[in-house]
């Protein structure tokens, strides 16, 4: 096959490249220039797109003997993954944006362009493992599907980020590490091949904020926004410089005046943007038990037949009478998976069930009820605390991811509370 490798300039795509390279494929590099600030290309910066990372790039893959070539992305990368950035900040929901740059970058913008060069599949240095198996029709018949699954190394698994690009475009993906246990054992291997990013560090943080610092960022290009932080009675307990800095959860830099009145720490409850109002309150009431998902997809091996059609589930997941199944969910890159119920539905609005009376139903991201798929959660184990509209919510069965969605709302059933 004809193979793109995605190389970052890490180790884990330049492995991810010569493993390509080894198997038999015709292979090429490519590396993503994604930012148009210089500042976020210096030397030392802690994400992934430094000048270093494009020279140790070039040089994995000369040490291959594979063509190198660098692609500019930057102006999609910055319409796409820093605008849905800030726009979701500042309509008080969280986002990720390693999920939306799977989502629109390197399995949307590269694998098209990919594919329209003649390139069979696209081969990136993803901790995740894509499994062929079959699964029964309902005519007796079978149906042959590429399943994705969780790394064997927990501690790199990556297949929550990379749920959201669904299964069509995953069906021309590789994941040459996806057999790896650990990290070690990746760099042994470029070690034995002679690859000098071997022992290179782990890129971490935001990749465009290149200092680290979120809520500058933020104020960099939203602005300064002053408006009051206020418990949950209403009453005024801070001021802030902008209420899109702000996540469900958080506890440090909330600025508070006084302290709670039982001593006890304040949490995020709920960012208003409406009104740009900050709600603190215990830590308890960060504790849910339902979610609602918009934007919802479902993995290979799915089919039509749930209740509520056209909503689809997949094929060898047999849902109730009411169209639940069991599951797991995860809903932060490295969190651990919970028990679940779930279902799909037509609409996030419809995901509310009884719990959330109609007056308080959130709309979702594009401001409507419309849209043509949803999910509905009940935790069945503990409850999940700080879940923010705007996380990625995916749905496994043991290793295998079986759809993926966007966080719509998150709550407490009455009868919980």
């Amino acid at each position: 096959m004809r193979v793109l490798a995605a190389m970052s300039g890490g180790v884990d795509s330049a492995v991810a490249a010569a493993l390509a390279v080894e198997a038999g494929h015709d292979v090429v590099g490519v590396h993503m220039a994604l930012s148009r600030n210089r500042d976020q290309f210096r030397t030392g910066s802690r994400g992934c797109c430094s000048i270093e990372d494009a020279g140790d790039a070039r040089r994995a893959a000369d040490m291959l003997g594979i063509p190198y070539y660098v692609w500019d992305l930057s102006e999609r990368f910055e319409d796409t993954v820093v605008a849905d950035f800030l726009s979701e900040y500042e309509a008080g929901r969280t986002p990720n944006p390693c999920v939306r740059c799977n989502e629109h970058i390197k399995f949307e913008a590269l694998l098209d362009k990919a594919t329209a060069l003649g390139f069979d599949a696209v081969a990136t240095g993803h901790y995740a493992q894509i499994v062929t198996t079959e699964v029964p029709l309902p005519d007796g018949g079978r149906q042959t599907v590429r399943e994705l699954h969780r790394s064997p190394n927990d501690a790199k698994d990556q297949s929550y980020v990379l749920a959201v690009a669904g299964p069509e475009r995953l069906a021309r993906a590789m994941f040459p590490l996806g057999g790896f246990a650990s990290k070690d054992e990746v760099r042994a291997e470029a070690a034995k091949r002679g690859l000098s990013v071997s022992a290179k560090p782990d890129s971490y943080d935001i990749c465009f904020v290149a200092d680290g610092d979120t809520r500058g960022f933020l104020q960099s290009r939203l602005g300064s926004r002053p408006g009051s932080v206020v418990d949950t009675d209403g009453e005024v307990v801070g001021e802030h410089d902008g209420a899109y800095s702000f996540t469900v959860g958080q506890r440090k830099g909330l600025g508070l005046g006084r302290p709670a009145a039982d001593g006890k720490a304040r949490y995020v409850v709920d960012v208003q943007p409406a009104t740009n109002t900050v709600v603190v309150g215990p830590a308890e009431l960060l504790s849910v038990d339902r979610i609602a998902g918009e934007k919802a997809l479902w993995f290979e091996g799915v089919l039509s037949g749930s209740p509520v059609e056209p909503v689809e589930t997949p094929a060898d997941v047999v849902p109730d009478a009411d169209g639940w199944f069991t599951a797991e969910v995860q809903v932060r890159a490295h969190g651990a998976p919970v028990p679940a119920r779930v279902r799909s539905v037509a609409s996030p609005g419809d995901a509310y069930g009884d719990d959330v009376p109609e007056g308080e139903r959130t709309p979702s991201a594009d401001g409507s009820h419309r849209l043509a798929n949803a999910m509905e959660i009940e935790l069945t184990g503990a409850p999940l605390r700080g879940v923010a509209p705007g996380q990625s919510v995916v749905v496994y069965r043991g290793t295998r991811v079986l759809g993926q969605a966007t966080v719509s709302r998150a709550w407490r059933a009455p009868a919980a509370r």
